[in-house]
């Protein structure tokens, strides 16, 4: 990277000097070549052709002022580029540092609430002392090891797999910001394998299972209509613990006469805003349109008691799979690769932000696959 100090003229009459930072050039697809820069302006100005002793002294500070702030951006990337470490900053306690990463991720609630998940258990390995200048390849190695043998959960529980990924991802991502502001000489990090991530088990119903289900009694009639509703469209417990009547559109008839439904709504989980298209028999079972601020499924709440009763009508229905209220997402999944919809289409139902989350349920379907493969009654062949 080069960096200049360049003047701009203005339509004042002035010069406005601003540092110029060029990072080469770039190829593009339609073959031509385009340069790379950005622009800092300094806020800084010369007064075109000085003729007073004061305009000329005004411009000389200025433009000093304009080649120290020059000489500060050179340093700080050759600092980046030859990895030489800023000592002073070198000193920042690394809980401190950490704690002020998880503050800027705040608007993201999921994001926040894994850092800050992740923060107790940094708390309870490193000492609040410990700075940048001390941490080495043995210290992250360390509170590896803090996470797969000595951490637990609230329930004195060791942390699952995904769980030690997912912390020490949060402790990797830190790290990884404190060599990009120069905190660290070296991204250490790279030097220490993380936790792989574990393949949770998935348990969903199959057509037939469903099927059964929906026409077994329930306890809880609500909870009857709201997971089927939710294994319907595949929306999260608490997508469907919150939808409102506001919601829930109502769009007219398509080319051979079908009524159109769709419900606009952010996840709870990603804040992304949502537009998913939902079956006539899905409509149903939200019942008779009220209030639009009302809650659709007005008294629903997630208790043990709730859980329980969902339980109960799986049993009472046949099915013996631990079923959990989340379970109806996963049967929804399924049914519609199985039933030919393409991954893409899938993932955007789901809301997945990454493919990759929904390519968990096309790995379900090729199982299934297999399965069918060798259930094919044996022929007993003759050598004739």
């Amino acid at each position: 990277m080069k960096v200049h100090l360049r003047k701009k003229k203005l339509k004042t009459g002035k010069q406005s000097l601003y540092i110029e930072y060029y990072k080469g050039i770039q190829t593009l697809a339609n073959g031509k070549i385009k340069h790379l820069r950005d622009y800092e302006y300094l806020q800084l100005y010369l007064v075109d052709n000085p003729k007073s002793a004061s305009e000329k002294k005004k411009n000389r500070e200025q433009f000093e002022l304009a080649e120290q702030i020059l000489a500060i951006r050179k340093a700080e990337v050759y600092q980046g580029k030859y990895r030489i470490q800023n000592n002073h900053i070198g000193k920042t306690t690394l809980l401190g540092f950490y704690e002020k990463k998880k503050e800027e991720r705040y608007q993201t609630k999921g994001n926040y609430d894994n850092w800050d998940a992740a923060q107790k258990h940094l708390e309870q390995y490193s000492p609040s002392h410990i700075t940048f200048n001390d941490i080495d390849v043995d210290f992250i190695k360390g509170f590896k090891k803090h996470l797969d043998t000595v951490a637990v959960t609230k329930s004195k529980k060791n942390l699952s797999q995904n769980t030690k990924h997912t912390y020490f991802n949060k402790f990797k991502a830190c790290l990884n910001a404190a060599f990009d502001e120069g905190y660290l000489k070296e991204n250490l990090i790279k030097k220490v394998k993380g936790f792989s991530m574990g393949e949770s088990t998935r348990e969903y119903l199959t057509c037939d299972e469903l099927q059964k289900l929906s026409q077994t009694p329930c306890a809880i009639p609500l909870l009857k209509r709201a997971f089927l509703f939710s294994a319907l469209t595949g929306i999260r417990w608490s997508d469907v613990n919150k939808l409102k009547w506001s919601e829930v559109r109502e769009e007219g008839n398509d080319d051979v006469g079908k009524a159109i439904f769709r419900i606009v709504f952010q996840q709870k989980k990603t804040e992304g805003v949502e537009y998913l298209y939902i079956s006539q028999q899905a409509r149903e079972l939200l019942g008779e349109r009220k209030d639009t601020e009302e809650r659709v499924f007005k008294g629903l709440r997630y208790s043990a008691y709730m859980n329980l009763q969902l339980l109960r009508w799986c049993m009472f229905s046949g099915i013996t799979k631990h079923i959990t209220f989340h379970s109806a997402r996963h049967t929804n999944a399924v049914l519609l690769l199985e039933n030919g919809a393409d991954i893409y289409t899938v993932s955007k139902r789901l809301g997945h932000k990454e493919i990759r989350t929904t390519e968990i349920y096309a790995k379900i379907i090729d199982k299934k696959m297999k399965e069918a493969a060798n259930s094919i009654p044996v022929l007993k062949i003759s050598n004739n």
